[in-house]
């Protein structure tokens, strides 16, 4: 069996709306996880610019949660997108 005919027929038409879907869901992912973490950022600076040497370890520990909810968002979304495109063993 060649590659042209893994696309064809019923195989070819769940490919195409998988990966329609594994986009989308993914593409919404990173979205929602590059504004969880730039919120998360701006409320940390902004903890650690009210309060000073004070309130810095927790406006660090909000930015350092954010960026680590992108990542993980990030990664979630890659996930569904390789899922979609029928990826077996994407690196």
């Amino acid at each position: 069996m060649n590659s042209r005919d893994k696309n064809t027929g019923v195989t070819g038409a769940g490919k195409a709306v998988t990966s329609t879907l594994g986009n989308t869901v993914g593409g919404l992912t990173n979205t929602v996880g590059g504004v969880v973490g730039a919120a998360s950022r701006g409320i940390g600076e902004t903890v650690t610019g009210a309060t000073g040497g004070f309130g810095k370890p927790l406006g660090d520990g909000l930015a350092n949660i954010g960026t680590g909810l992108e990542g993980g968002a990030a990664s979630v979304a890659k996930g569904v997108k390789d899922a979609g495109e029928w990826k077996t063993n994407p690196k």
